[in-house]
């Protein structure tokens, strides 16, 4: 139902944002990946994806006279998966991904705003350079995509702006002031976006995960295993156990598909509001 859009994904090579990207892959949209990791590892991802992603048998009624017909139908099909490197705590790297997005892929029609670093530590102890980080990467950096990719997205008359928050988003937990802090703005950012373009077949949405069984949050769980002397099982339980009353990881590719939803026709009426998929964390 996505055939011949294209969406960027950021922090897409691992976690979250690969779960994303499969599900909108998997709904025909073209792609374009971003992250950190081995060149050689990406790439291999990168070829792959678009091998599982063009195996589908479909049908063209083109007419093999008419070039634009030929063109629009390779267009419709090819799910086209590229990968940018951008660093997301660079504003005009952001920026020249957006652009390059546009140049081989033709346009940008979904934008999700995945990218995240975390760090915990009490607030008098909080190093400068994390909290900069930190906001750099899960706030600003999703600003700085929106403003670059928005103005096709008006031109175009259709768009669909998502963005990863969290629970954090919502709510508070010790020693994360500065993922709370930067997620809390994201929802923010969110409700103006989404205000400003009201009128238009542009939305603007939230999605605030619990936990999710990412990289990111299994090194939560290995640090507090060595720092409490437990096994990797018994913490995991306990990390569950803090906020999650479902005590079940949520999944990525739930999030994909809530995202795939987001841009339906079903979808199109939500806009500037937070979805939470947290099994009853913020329901306490």
């Amino acid at each position: 139902m996505l055939k011949g859009k294209v969406a960027i994904v950021t922090g897409s090579t691992s976690g979250i944002g690969l779960g994303i990207v499969h599900e909108l892959a998997r709904k025909g949209c073209r792609v374009m990946l971003n992250g950190f990791g081995d060149k050689g590892e990406i790439e291999k991802l990168r070829v792959n994806l678009q091998s599982e992603f063009n195996i589908e048998i479909e049908y063209s009624p083109a007419d093999m006279s008419k070039s634009a017909q030929i063109q629009e139908m390779v267009s419709e099909f090819n799910i086209e998966i590229e990968y940018s490197p951008a660093d997301m705590s660079k504003s005009a790297q952001i920026q020249e991904m957006v652009s390059e997005t546009e140049k081989k892929l033709g346009s940008v029609d979904i934008l999700v705003n995945n990218a995240g670093i975390q760090f915990t530590a009490p607030v008098e102890n909080f190093p400068a350079e994390k909290w900069e980080a930190i906001l750099s990467i899960n706030l600003s950096a999703a600003f700085y995509a929106i403003q670059a990719a928005l103005p096709g997205i008006q031109k175009r008359g259709w768009g669909r702006i998502i963005n990863i928050a969290s629970a954090h988003g919502l709510v508070a937990s010790p020693h994360k002031a500065a993922y709370v802090a930067a997620k809390h703005g994201l929802v923010g950012l969110t409700k103006v976006v989404a205000l400003e373009n009201a009128k238009a077949n542009i939305t603007c949405n939230a999605i605030c995960p619990g936990w999710v069984h990412t990289p990111l949050v299994q090194k939560q769980i290995t640090d507090r295993a060595a720092q409490e002397g437990i096994s990797v099982e018994k913490a995991t339980i306990e990390l569950l156990s803090e906020k999650q009353p479902s005590l079940k990881f949520v999944q990525t590719e739930q999030i994909g598909q809530m995202v795939v939803f987001l841009c339906s026709d079903a979808g199109s009426s939500i806009t500037g509001t937070t979805l939470s998929m947290d099994g009853g964390w913020t329901a306490q």
